[in-house]
């Protein structure tokens, strides 16, 4: 029988991570998308090794200048389409195995080719026994505790530009047969604006075994609030504790509403990187992870360039569990 994965806040034995490599994907933002991922890999670096794909020469080169004085990082010339490595890259189970899906590009949305072996490709290089299951299921979908209870969204798993095929009772017996988990929880729409159909990761964090981290809306105007709410009706439904986090309300990116959130964060060994947007709470955010992981560092990281396409530092990363 399958183990599911450890939770995040478990030992890493690694973690891995994307260079923004195409810059006709970054356009003006290549630059301070960069920037962003370097700082991110430095904090997470402190305390554990971070393999960081490049996808080709001027990628590697502008990667390896940028993080010159940081140690702990390894480069990994592999094609890739995207950064967004928590969808497209292996989930490890805690058998130590590597899980990869099948790929279609968020329900067709950005379907680039490369995209497809890059789960392969990673747990190739960590030296993962490696299975590929036939339904399209994207990491940034799931959320574990490391008990075997996972949650997701209504919105992304059960949308028809998934897994057409596949109802409620299906989905949740994949996710016991391929990834190990032992209950389903299911929250209902994700945040506004979230070209993913709702993912969970941007919605809701497991901060401790059964406690759920939600954001309280910032005012009547916060886009989220209707969503925050049915997401907390249906936690506490479920039995879980629910941990208060802030929102940074309505965010733009080219006068379009974004799906900005301090939920994306990624929790290393040694540090917790939690997105910032230029908002009033995002000091709130940083000091909120502060009290749930006072082993770790804290460590705000300005997301606004990595946002225009499409998410934040846990969408761009995947943790490789240290087991036995």
């Amino acid at each position: 029988m399958t183990r599911p994965p450890p939770a995040e806040w478990a030992p890493h034995a690694a973690l891995v991570t994307a260079w923004p490599s195409h810059a006709e994907l970054w356009e003006a933002h290549l630059g301070p998308a960069r920037a962003a991922v370097a700082a991110m890999v430095r904090a997470l670096a402190a305390g554990e090794t971070v393999h960081l794909l490049v996808a080709n020469g001027e990628a590697e080169a502008s990667a390896r200048a940028a993080l010159v004085d940081a140690a702990g990082v390894q480069f990994a010339r592999i094609d890739f389409g995207d950064i967004w490595l928590r969808d497209t890259g292996p989930i490890v189970t805690g058998d130590g195995a590597a899980a990869g899906f099948a790929w279609n590009g968020w329900g067709g949305k950005y379907l680039f080719e490369a995209d497809r072996a890059v789960a392969r490709a990673v747990a190739d290089r960590l030296g993962l026994a490696f299975t590929a299951h036939d339904w399209v299921l994207e990491g940034g979908a799931i959320e574990g505790d490391g008990t075997g209870l996972v949650i997701t969204t209504e919105q992304c798993l059960l949308n028809p530009n998934r897994n057409p095929g596949m109802d409620r009772a299906q989905v949740e017996a994949r996710l016991r047969a391929d990834l190990g988990f032992t209950r389903v929880v299911w929250l209902g729409e994700g945040l506004a604006g979230d070209h993913t159909d709702g993912h969970i990761d941007n919605l809701a964090r497991f901060v401790g075994a059964g406690m759920l981290a939600l954001p309280l809306p910032d005012g009547p105007d916060d886009p989220n609030a209707a969503v925050y709410a049915d997401a907390r009706a249906r936690a506490a439904a479920a039995g879980l504790a629910v941990v208060d986090m802030p929102s940074p309300g309505r965010v733009e990116v080219d006068g379009e509403l974004a799906a900005a959130s301090y939920m994306n964060f990624i929790i290393g060994n040694a540090a917790v990187v939690v997105p910032q947007y230029g908002r009033p709470n995002d000091g709130a955010a940083v000091t909120a992870l502060e009290r749930l992981f006072p082993g770790r560092r804290v460590v705000g990281v300005d997301s606004r360039a990595v946002l225009t396409g499409g998410g934040s530092f846990h969408c761009i990363t995947q943790q490789v569990p240290a087991l036995g």
